[in-house]
């Protein structure tokens, strides 16, 4: 029986080995992808080899449209369902050779056909395109922004239709983005890309404003994402969307910030008066966004959720609050809820 390889600029890794049917499939579901099995002098292109041209059994005569072999700088087509509230998950369905890549620790589950891989950087360079000074560049990038050095691939290697699902870190929102809706790129809080079809490039956004970068509440690095494909975002709470006009300002707390366009121009003010300095609870600065174009604020930042849990535990020097009894801590000892 023959073995068949495939492989494409847009893929991280090649796929492989399937029989003639499931080669066949494949390349009516990837016609751009490059073929190869014994006997072959190398990589050939799908519709320069007469044995994947015929349909396979049971087949209809015209192909379905091609979701898993985008052209170069294409983003694979995938479809998501967002599922919670608090806690939210995203369900991503993928077509045979379809893949979508995630953070390290997102996954939630996946269907056996789904083949999980670890690649170097964002996966952009894996496979046969780019050099190691790609791989690197795209790895640093992803430290830079406090992401972890390697990412996973999730790849489609069956037939039909496959799900993989990645979970969300901490309560909130999980924001569904086409980049080639937003002009192909978004500027992110650091650690927020939860996952993403393959194709989509993580990037670094620095601040190039000292004051920003200093107070801005993000630091001097951001996230950039760049492409035409889906993303998903993470948020903290809920999120509400704004739009900018030109020359439109908004003042917003420095960590309630999770995404924006481009074109606004994130700067930092001082908030006027000692009094509201010192008392006011909102530190110093104010992020100040200006328009034109979108913003995503976000109502519960994680440092500010980490901050108060801190505050609460006994090692953090919180109280314990209780539920009320009028024996205080004596009662809780008692109902089991303290322990010597």
């Amino acid at each position: 029986m023959t073995q068949w390889y495939f492989h494409s600029s847009a893929q991280a890794d090649r796929i492989g080995p399937l029989d003639d049917e499931a080669a066949r499939r494949y390349a009516q579901a990837n016609p751009r992808a490059l073929a190869w099995c014994q006997g072959m002098s190398g990589w050939t292109a799908i519709a320069e080899v007469p044995e994947l041209q015929a349909p396979a059994p049971g087949m209809p005569n015209t192909p379905p449209p091609v979701p898993g072999g985008p052209a170069r700088g294409r983003a694979d087509d995938i479809d998501f369902r967002i599922v919670g509230h608090e806690m939210q998950f995203v369900e991503i369905e993928l077509n045979p050779g379809e893949s979508a890549i995630a953070e390290a620790g997102a996954l939630m589950f996946k269907d056996a056909s789904v083949q999980m891989d670890t690649v170097f950087g964002d996966g952009t360079h894996s496979g046969q395109g780019g050099g190691i000074m790609d791989k690197l560049m795209s790895a640093g990038k992803r430290v830079l922004t406090g992401e972890s050095l390697f990412a996973t691939l999730y790849t489609h290697t069956g037939q039909g239709k496959a799900k993989v699902a990645f979970a969300a870190p901490y309560p909130g929102t999980v924001l569904a983005m086409k980049l080639d809706q937003h002009g192909g790129r978004l500027v992110c809080q650091k650690d927020s890309f939860l996952a993403g079809a393959r194709g989509v490039q993580i990037g670094v956004q620095f601040q190039r404003k000292i004051m920003t970068g200093l107070f801005g509440g993000e630091g001097f690095i951001m996230q950039k994402l760049e492409g035409d494909g889906w993303v998903f975002i993470h948020a903290g709470g809920c999120v509400v969307e704004r739009e900018l006009a030109a020359g439109e300002r908004l003042d917003v707390d420095t960590g309630c910030v999770v995404a924006y366009h481009p074109t606004v121009d994130m700067d930092v003010r001082r908030v006027s008066g000692i009094k509201s300095m010192v008392f006011g609870g909102e530190g110093v600065f104010l992020a100040t966004l200006t328009g034109p174009g979108k913003v995503w604020l976000q109502s519960l930042p994680f440092s500010r959720l980490a901050g108060r849990m801190w505050m609460a535990a006994p090692q953090g020097g919180g109280q314990n609050r209780g539920e009320g009894s009028v024996l205080g801590g004596i009662g809780r000892i008692l109902d089991g809820d303290n322990r010597f």
